[in-house]
């Protein structure tokens, strides 16, 4: 299964490698460098569509658990000020995608949105420092009863050049559904309550829609 944002991509790129695999066949003698050209051509098919799947998770719907919005590597847990916002001190836990991660974005809860905003910026490494402030970027805050407003951010890497948003204010969305979908290398913040029971450690990989980051 795979992603929507995927399709025209896939499509594209399958056209052009059926295309040069008819033209190689028909237009190159060489049966060796024949053969490793047609592997290359399948190679980066693969490489597209491993990118864009879209795997079902098993979501157990929990209003006392905050579950991970991406597949990835947690790189970064520590007290911050978040000044786009709550302007004030929260946990940020930082999840980062490589390029052979799944790349959708699945709301780490449910709730209603009340504040969803796109910011154009710079493609710094998604593991800089700065790139949560200084990168192509979405803020969306989700609010829900047990641990009020959750605020997660989709950071774009240096290779990432397209964050795809679906949050909208006021929306009432669902736990573990589809919330966007970053292009290529990257990066999620999410920033929670300090009082609450942070569930995951550094270098720890994480399943999107699946596991359990913070418990109220």
């Amino acid at each position: 299964m795979f992603h929507k944002e995927g399709n025209t991509i896939i499509v594209v790129f399958l056209t052009a490698v059926i295309g040069d695999i008819l033209l190689l066949e028909n237009f190159l003698d060489d049966g060796f460098l024949k053969i490793f050209l047609q592997i290359v051509s399948l190679t980066f098919l693969i490489l597209i569509l491993q990118f864009f799947r879209n795997p079902k998770r098993k979501t157990k719907l929990n209003e006392n658990h905050i579950i991970s919005p991406v597949d990835g590597k947690v790189v970064n847990i520590q007290k911050v000020y978040e000044k786009e916002y709550f302007k004030d001190e929260r946990i940020i836990i930082s999840i980062f995608m490589s390029p052979l991660n799944v790349h959708v974005t699945r709301y780490p809860t449910s709730g209603v949105i009340n504040y969803s905003k796109y910011h154009p910026g710079e493609y710094l490494v998604a593991w800089h420092p700065k790139s949560s402030e200084k990168n192509e970027r979405t803020t969306i805050v989700v609010e829900n009863k047990v641990f009020g407003e959750i605020l997660y951010r989709q950071i774009a890497g240096a290779i990432a050049r397209r964050i795809i948003n679906y949050a909208k204010v006021g929306q009432n969305v669902i736990q573990g559904t589809d919330a966007g979908f970053i292009k290529f290398g990257s990066r999620v913040d999410i920033f929670v309550p300090l009082d609450k029971k942070i569930k995951v450690k550094l270098n720890q990989h994480l399943k999107g829609g699946e596991d359990v980051i913070v418990e109220s």
